[in-house]
């Protein structure tokens, strides 16, 4: 089939490259570029870096702002069959859709975190589990009917980066298979639960804290689900660390919140059980494990951590 392509972010690469392989790919549209990096050098987005690479021969367009005239008019005038939108950053407007089949390809098993930043809230919230959902669009956010989806656990050492790029792999069978099933009239939509609905909104970097009077789990998770963006900052001694990875571990004690219970072995004492530390990033320094990270610094047992 033809296929009209909305994306910007890493996650659609993976579904853009199978669509490359099995179907005819006739443009991609894609956010402009922007300054990046300490030289502020204009930057294309990693879907425009991908399609660039791959096949320079497919147009590739980047407004500014899509709904407007005449690029409304000139997108609707490509020739497609399907429209497929993944982590695109504009929503596309009721007038520029009329009358085309779009889908979207969403980083959760909806109607459980609609959404910017589902992929993290899974992980924040504890859940055991996740996926995708294509859907088609709606005026609501991630609200229209779902047509496909894949399920996936969530093994508690991932982080939202790990998970990022398992999920993005993980879509490209429900979008393929939904593909499949439009072109053979074969689509069978179920309509989201609005009762079962809970919400991902996006993350500031002011979310970037952490309270070590709650449990492990959930400091874990804290840690996990912020990295690697806006990542999880304490103090120690005033300097800045950032946490990378950690795990959950049992152990009683009545040492405050905080508290470095075993330098060495990074055991740090939550609310209830222990979180060891496994991987941190001062400021300034690349990440390192944490025994590189004590290695040659005067960190003991006692010390505490700090929220920020």
């Amino acid at each position: 089939m033809r296929v009209l392509f909305f994306g910007s972010g890493a996650f659609g690469v993976p579904s853009l490259s199978a669509l490359l392989d099995r179907h005819e790919v006739v443009a991609v549209v894609s956010q402009p570029d922007r300054k990046a990096g300490r030289g502020s050098r204009l930057t294309p987005t990693p879907i425009a870096t991908f399609i660039e690479d791959i096949s320079p021969s497919i147009p590739i367009y980047k407004p500014e702002k899509l709904n407007t005239e005449p690029i409304r008019s000139e997108i609707r005038s490509i020739d497609a069959d399907i429209w497929v939108v993944i982590a695109y950053g504009q929503k596309l407007g009721q007038k520029l859709l009329d009358g085309r089949f779009a889908v979207n390809l969403h980083a959760s098993v909806l109607p459980r975190w609609r959404g910017a930043a589902p992929i993290n809230a899974a992980i924040l919230a504890g859940d055991e589990a996740t996926g995708t959902s294509v859907i088609a669009l709606a005026e609501e956010m991630d609200a229209g009917e779902i047509f496909a989806t894949s399920t996936r656990p969530i093994a508690p050492d991932l982080t939202a980066g790990d998970l990022h790029d398992l999920l993005a792999d993980d879509g490209i069978a429900p979008l393929l298979e939904t593909i499949e099933q439009y072109e053979s009239d074969s689509l069978q939509p179920i309509t989201q639960d609005p009762a079962l609905v809970t919400l991902a909104p996006k993350l500031t970097k002011a979310d970037g804290v952490l309270d070590f009077s709650h449990r492990a789990e959930q400091c874990r998770n804290r840690i996990h689900g912020l990295n690697p963006w806006p990542g999880v900052t304490v103090l120690l001694d005033d300097h800045p660390i950032k946490l990378l990875r950690s795990q959950a571990i049992e152990g009683q004690g009545q040492e405050t919140p905080g508290t470095i219970v075993d330098a060495e072995a990074g055991l740090v004492r939550c609310g209830s059980g222990l979180l060891r530390l496994t991987e941190v990033q001062p400021a300034g320094k690349k990440a390192m494990a944490w025994s590189s990270f004590v290695r040659g610094r005067d960190i003991q047992s006692g010390q505490r951590f700090e929220g920020r």
